[in-house]
């Protein structure tokens, strides 16, 4: 039987340890740090350093590693070992506050958009003391942030601090317009539902598509999908139970929340929940929690998959991004409160998210936008890639209400939404819209659009940076009435006006209806379906205005970071495109062949013996008809794949890579899953979508 309370951080160098292992003196420091980013002095670094090498040392560890987030969408890690020379040869396990402090890794051999050129290899990682340091497989991990040389950043975690500071202060400052003296610090929390597929490891190394690229290129639907909704929240299968309890055990063992876990829509597919956690934090346990579902999953004879799509016809895996503010005194901003001035605190907190919404829905976009992610958005409980708020009846109502200077109804009674007459809200007082890109649940917005192996950094920085922006707004032009009697009527006349603005962004209805996008367009809101459409919106002026304002990205950095992702859709797709290539000449045309070979052979046997193969020449006819177009298709994305590797400009061949080899990769796979559904399973060279997702 798991003891959790006892095992919950035991790898973790965390509060309860730092109190234990650290000078009281010391600890202080190391809190004003961890708060207020106040500098450490090299004593203290030295002390500090000693206490986590020994602690680590008495959990197992050798080594050490500089663990990091750079633009290749996964985590990096050097490792160093303890050792150093002593007298007479001997062998000294220490560890500076230096080495804590700053490492210096290979940076030219990373993404880097242009800002670094390959010669030009020296980066820096240094210490982020907000996120714990944690014991694993041998070695002490600690989180940093990776700069360049220069000091640009090359990594998703430096510009998420640096928002996560912006939104800090912006916040306090619009705090102080409603009487609240005491909060010194708002922090954004998230908690990152992350979804996953498990399927047989056997399987899994029978399919190249699924082992270079994480999703399946070709493939029939099976017979049974998930159309019969038995799936969901089903009883766990021996297996998979075996393997969620590991994986918790392993999570809390690394000081990670996992509070929830169930089966998903889809067959073979699953969810964990966290608790909330602040969102350097949460991003941190994201990252972690991936690579240890993917770890564990391998001891079980599992694969875990966490691309967004790896199979057609049935959901794909988002990562269900829940947001909040925190103060430092345990307010929840987006909780509506008991009481006239919350209300009217949580109101414009609202109308501050509208707006920001509106004005930066190409950010929010983008911020979940990749080559994976393109497949999922628009069905199957992913949201449309059109960016909108869900806000449910009742609270839509009172807004109205407010535009209106009207009167909000419930069943208890009527509201004046005047000046000391704004409503209490129940914390559920809506149902939950699963079509919604941004919906509002209670006390959080959830962010359904991020991919299921999407790094989280990124949609919370943009995040935190626009309404960060919008909360200064509201405070520029407020704070000269803070104090007075007309400041809450300068606040609903700014409301006001905010929803007469933005009001456009607001929809309750079903984002997968054709209607929807109609109306969209109507409304002026963009739609931006792939990669290609929103990421060169990234340094649109009024985008770079607001992250340089906010100090989260300078435009070089912004620069480099659309060329990044252009040029990783296009990496994306040749690799698959390069697999389809492969699989379908190595494998699937000559399979074809062979069956189409016995077929034939068949036909001219029974001919001998003056029998008819009237089925047989059919299915013949048929197959050599699929074949032919299978071979021409193959030689087509072939060639065009050529062309796109000649085109020089990034965003004219992540453009061609979409609309051209993207299409061609389409036809492919069409008539392949056609020639699949006419061969007989035994002669079908991989593992099909029935043997892969119903075997485990």
């Amino acid at each position: 039987m798991v003891n959790i309370p006892e095992i919950f951080g035991c790898n973790v160098f965390n509060e309860t340890v730092m109190k234990a292992k650290l000078p009281k003196t010391v600890y202080k420091n190391l809190r004003r740090n961890m708060e207020k980013g106040e500098p450490l002095d090299a004593e203290t670094a030295d002390v500090i350093a000693n206490a986590i090498k020994d602690w680590a040392l008495e959990l197992g560890a050798t080594h050490y590693t500089h663990w990091f987030q750079p633009m290749t969408g996964s985590t990096a890690e050097k490792h160093d070992s303890f050792i150093s020379v002593g007298a007479n040869g001997t062998a000294l396990m220490e560890f500076s506050g230096k080495a804590l402090i700053k490492g210096e890794p290979d940076a030219s051999s990373f993404p880097s958009g242009g800002l670094r050129q390959t010669s030009s290899a020296r980066g820096y990682t240094a210490w982020d003391p907000t996120s714990y340091c944690f014991v694993k497989e041998g070695s002490l991990y600690i989180p940093t942030v990776f700069v360049s040389y220069t000091g640009e950043t090359l990594d998703k975690k430096t510009p998420l601090l640096r928002s996560m500071d912006a939104l800090s202060k912006s916040a306090v400052r619009f705090l102080r317009l409603f009487g609240n003296e005491n909060v010194t610090r708002v922090t954004s929390t998230v908690g990152a539902e992350q979804e996953y597929f498990l399927i047989d490891k056997e399987k899994f190394d029978q399919r190249e598509d699924l082992v270079l690229t994480g999703r399946t290129l070709f493939g029939a639907k099976p017979p049974k999908g998930q159309e019969l909704d038995d799936q969901y929240f089903a009883n766990l299968k021996p297996r998979i139970a075996a393997y969620m309890a590991e994986l918790d055990e392993e999570l809390w063992k690394l000081g990670i929340y996992s509070k929830t876990k169930h089966n998903e829509v889809a067959p073979a597919q699953h969810e964990m929940a966290p608790i909330f956690t602040t969102s350097n934090l949460g991003a941190d346990q994201n990252e972690l929690t991936m690579e240890v579902m993917e770890k564990v999953a391998l001891k079980h004879g599992l694969v875990c998959l966490l691309h967004e799509k790896p199979f057609e016809g049935v959901n794909g895996s988002g990562k269900h991004n829940n947001w909040s503010m925190s103060t430092n005194d345990g307010q929840n901003l987006l909780d509506p409160g008991d009481t006239p001035m919350e209300n009217l605190q949580f109101l414009t907190i609202l109308c501050a998210l509208i707006k920001g919404v509106d004005e930066y829905a190409d950010l929010m976009r983008l911020s979940a936008a990749s080559a994976g992610n393109d497949h999922r958005l628009g069905a199957d409980e992913a949201p449309p890639a059109i960016i909108s708020m869900f806000l449910g009846e009742e609270l839509d109502a009172v807004l109205k209400a407010i535009e209106e200077d009207g009167v909000y109804k419930t069943q208890a009674q009527d509201f004046e939404i005047g000046v000391n007459a704004l409503p209490s809200f129940p914390k559920d007082s809506t149902d939950r819209n699963r079509t919604s890109p941004f919906a509002f649940t209670g006390n959080r917005f959830e962010f359904r659009m991020v991919g299921s192996s999407d790094n989280i950094g990124c949609p919370n920085a943009l995040l935190n940076t626009i309404v960060a922006e919008e909360l200064s707004w509201f405070a520029d032009n407020l704070e000269q009435y803070k104090g007075t009697d007309s400041f809450e009527a300068e606040v609903k006349n700014l409301l006001k006006e905010v929803l007469k603005a933005h009001r456009r962004i607001i929809f309750n209805g079903d984002g997968y209806s054709s209607e929807w996008v109609k109306e969209a367009e109507r409304r002026g809101l963009p739609n931006y379906p792939s990669v290609v459409d929103c990421m060169p919106h990234y340094t649109d002026e009024k985008n770079l205005r607001i992250l340089r304002k906010f100090g989260v990205f300078n435009r070089d950095e912004l620069t480099a970071r659309t060329e990044i992702h252009l040029e990783k859709y296009s990496k994306t797709r040749r690799i698959e495109a390069r697999t389809m290539i492969e699989m379908a000449r190595k494998q699937l045309l000559p399979a074809s062949l062979d069956y189409l070979d016995k077929l034939c052979r068949s036909i001219a046997a029974k001919k001998e013996i003056g029998l008819t193969a009237n089925t047989e020449l059919r299915i013949a006819a048929k197959l050599n008809e699929l074949c032919d177009n299978f071979y021409e298709s193959i030689n087509r994305l072939e060639k065009i794949v050529g062309d796109a590797a000649a085109i020089e400009n990034v965003r004219k061949q992540a453009e061609f890579f979409h609309d051209y080899v993207l299409a061609e990769m389409n036809i492919m796979r069409g008539i392949a899953d056609e020639i699949e559904v006419n061969m007989p399973l035994s002669c079908w060279p991989i593992p099909t979508y029935s043997e892969i997702i119903y075997n485990v």
